[in-house]
């Protein structure tokens, strides 16, 4: 056991159904013993810090599909936003110890540190087998009675009509500088990913502003681009945010990935429906109908634009495991989005030719970037 481990201490995974899954705690203690959420199972095989502090996860618990999970620590720089706002993590087996010269703490320091509760010793292909079958549900975890557990998991509401987005997103504006271009960029805080930021700051300078954020002040920083964000949820109860995207619509060049892509959809007349388990993984196959590549994407979301809902935009992308819409093309406006993460924070970097295309949107629409791209 590693410095500064607790002792282990019995816990349990009860979901909304019924079922129940024994192990141990780890992590933060949470209050009463008990912490609900919505239970999603992700398969990436590593890149567990990334998928933790991604701000997308606001009301999930997260079930992790490898086995051993911890193994490489976690590093300061490998952080997605400032602080993870899951409410728990549940694996298989947690690493004993780490291994990383990057590494400057342990995962189980991590959430305790910052108030996520975790759970080890779970079954977690049973569970993820479940979850296939079942669909992600809510559920409650923790050291409390089996009978609170229960009554836990079955009063917590899940994220189905709940606006997460407020409780993610940043309360004023933060100036990002350059990291190469000379594009003015504004992007919309849905919960956005650092990873996201990175790749824009190559284009421009990036104003990050809140969600709640005025078309008309947005137009009055002059952008040659906004950029909709990634964000947690479901996209329907933000239907102010859906009315100032509805402003920005034609006057500037936009791109959407995830949420944001739910949101431009859904301005343009788009239908949303939520899946039965959702895309959690960094192994999504993809094909790009423009040019016929099939992509192997991260994915993160919950929601899904229905097909055949946007006469004014064309279909660009679709998830070769369901057929689901995973990008669209405006027709009459210069928008297009993704429904997956370009950014792959973590997972592959196929797909990250698309801020390449933002660029290439606002050349035509506003002209070369002076000074050009690096």
């Amino acid at each position: 056991m590693s410095e500064g481990r607790r002792r282990p201490t019995e816990a349990a995974l009860v979901l909304a159904d019924g079922e129940v899954f024994e192990g141990e705690a780890f992590g933060a203690e949470p209050v009463g013993g008990v912490a609900t959420g919505e239970v999603v199972f992700n398969t990436v095989l590593s890149g567990y810090q990334e998928v933790i502090t991604d701000p997308s996860y606001a009301g999930q618990i997260i079930t992790f599909t490898v086995s051993h999970v911890g193994n490489y620590g976690i590093s300061d720089e490998d952080h997605e936003s400032w602080r993870p706002f899951c409410r728990g993590v549940v694996v298989r087996d947690l690493a004993r110890r780490h291994s990383s010269w990057r590494a400057n703490d342990d995962l189980d320091s991590l959430l305790r540190a910052r108030g996520v509760p975790g759970i080890t010793g779970i079954d977690t292909r049973r569970l993820t087998r479940h979850l296939r079958d079942a669909g992600a549900m809510p559920g409650a975890f923790g050291t409390a009675e089996l009978s609170t557990l229960v009554a836990a998991a079955a009063g917590e509401p899940g994220t189905d009509g709940v606006d997460l987005v407020s409780a993610v997103t940043r309360d004023a504006p933060t100036t990002v500088a350059s990291s190469g271009g000379s594009r003015r960029l504004v992007a919309f805080d849905f919960g956005i990913k650092k990873t996201i930021v990175n790749h824009l700051t190559v284009l421009g300078e990036v104003i990050i502003v809140p969600a709640s954020t005025s078309a008309a002040d947005v137009l009055a920083m002059d952008p040659d681009g906004v950029f909709l964000s990634n964000g947690p949820g479901d996209p329907e109860p933000l239907v102010d945010v859906r009315s100032q995207i509805h402003a920005l619509l034609g006057a500037v060049p936009i791109f959407g990935i995830c949420l944001g892509h739910q949101l431009l959809a859904g301005t343009i007349g788009a239908e949303t429906y939520k899946l039965p388990f959702g895309h959690h993984g960094g192994n999504h196959p993809v094909r790009n109908l423009t040019t016929g590549a099939v992509e192997i994407t991260s994915q993160n979301h919950n929601y899904c634009v229905a097909e055949g809902s946007i006469p004014t935009a064309e279909l660009t992308h679709v998830n070769l495991n369901d057929q689901t819409v995973e990008g669209i093309r405006c027709l009459d406006m210069p928008a297009f989005s993704v429904q997956y993460h370009p950014e792959a924070g973590p997972g592959p970097h196929d797909s990250r030719y698309l801020f390449d295309g933002f660029e290439d949107l606002m050349s035509r629409v506003r002209g070369p970037a002076s000074g050009g791209v690096a």
